[in-house]
């Protein structure tokens, strides 16, 4: 009986430690978590199968999405069953369109060139809005919806297109009869001194005058181009596009007042020396032309010659002067032309580099690095130390 008793207690005992033991382990792999592995101190292994996993979850997401599409479909369906003859109609047309517009895709294009509103389109690009101001003056204002500038440009160019006009009526008969008198005789006379003098002040304000309606013209030009804000376009372009259009505006846009100087006065200087060397051009010709004919036809002379140095030069050596301004003026006009060009390249590279990080860090940066690497040998992940080279230049 004795014995009896201890085997039972003895399985008893044996049963509850087991059932303490279980106990124990579960609750310490409920506070751990499944996935929690220690390795000797090392750290877990990467997860192969992830991707695997992954994409697994993303094709079932993606039937999940198509079942979805597939009953907004139907649904759909339904709805377009239960519509209107006359809204089908309407959606018969639609379509229509579309399946004419992918046959034919010239045609449409060309009616959508014409289509209304065209003209006063909110994505019109810069250039085409300075365009169309050149053509049609004040375009850029009514585009920018700034119409109270349009008294001010039409009144500032029509003002010096009027006196331009009315100058030019006054010079054109002063001009007429100093060539009249030159074209017989180039001798200096008080009358001819007295003719080329009301001439020449003549000219000078018809110029004035000139230049006045051009730089309103331009002006208003490059205000539709500073005001232009559709499609968020780059200050780069606008900076451009104003050189493009006055030279000198680009450098302006840019806030490089220092350089506009240089522009303008390089430009006067060109057209100062392209007018002094055409009419140095104009007036050795003028006097070879005489010289020449005189040489061919003494008895038309029976004074001597005619021009205006009266025959104190020889008509290759007048040639040769005649030539060498022609030559000056040719190689100034063109002079003008490379200096159009260089003020444009100027204003679209300083507008680049506007936004460019000009600052005094530069500088080389040696860091240190840490990171870990898998290494197979060992059964996990090992630190890699080592340092990172950083310059900026």
């Amino acid at each position: 009986m004795f014995s009896v008793m201890n085997s039972l207690r003895f399985r008893l005992l044996l049963i509850l430690t087991t059932l303490l033991f279980v106990g124990t382990t579960a609750s310490a792999q409920l506070r751990r978590g499944a996935r929690t592995v220690v390795r000797s101190g090392l750290l877990e292994r990467p997860d192969t199968l992830r991707n695997q996993r992954d994409s697994i979850q993303l094709a079932k997401t993606l039937l999940e999405l198509d079942s979805l599409m597939t009953q907004q479909f139907k649904a759909d369906s339904v709805e377009l069953e239960n519509l209107r003859t006359d809204d089908i109609r309407t959606l018969d047309s639609i379509i229509a369109v579309k399946v004419a517009e992918a046959k034919n895709p010239a045609d449409t294009t060309k009616k959508k060139l014409f289509k209304k509103g065209w003209f006063m389109s909110d994505s019109m690009s810069l250039s085409k809005v300075c365009w169309l101001s050149t053509v049609l003056p004040g375009y850029g204002q009514v585009y920018n919806k700034q119409y109270w500038k349009l008294p001010i440009l039409y009144g500032l160019v029509g003002t010096g297109l009027a006196l331009y006009i009315n100058e030019s009526n006054t010079y054109k008969p002063l001009k007429r009869a100093f060539d009249a008198y030159t074209d017989i005789s180039s001798s200096r006379t008080p009358e001819l001194d007295a003719l080329q003098t009301k001439m020449i002040r003549s000219n000078t304000r018809r110029q004035l005058y000139l230049g006045l309606t051009i730089a309103s013209y331009a002006y208003f030009i490059g205000d539709a181009a500073v005001n232009y804000k559709t499609n968020d376009v780059s200050h780069v372009k606008k900076a451009t596009t104003l050189a493009c259009i006055f030279p000198g505006a680009g450098q302006i846009y840019n806030k490089s007042y220092w350089k506009v100087p240089f522009v303008i006065g390089g430009f006067a200087s060109m057209i100062y020396c392209i007018d002094w060397n055409n009419r140095g051009y104009q007036r050795f010709k003028k006097a070879y032309g005489l010289l020449s004919d005189y040489e061919a036809n003494p008895e038309k002379y029976p004074n001597g010659p005619t021009d205006e140095f009266r025959g104190r030069y020889s008509a290759e050596f007048i040639r040769n002067l005649r030539n060498n301004y022609r030559r000056n003026r040719d190689l100034c006009i063109i002079i003008t032309g490379a200096l159009y060009i260089l003020q444009i390249v100027d204003a679209h590279v300083d507008a680049h580099l506007k936004d460019y990080d000009i600052s005094d860090d530069l500088t080389m940066n040696l860091e240190p690095m840490m990171d870990y690497t898998y290494v197979p040998t060992s059964g996990g992940n090992r630190p890699v130390f080592g340092f990172n080279l950083s310059v900026k230049f």
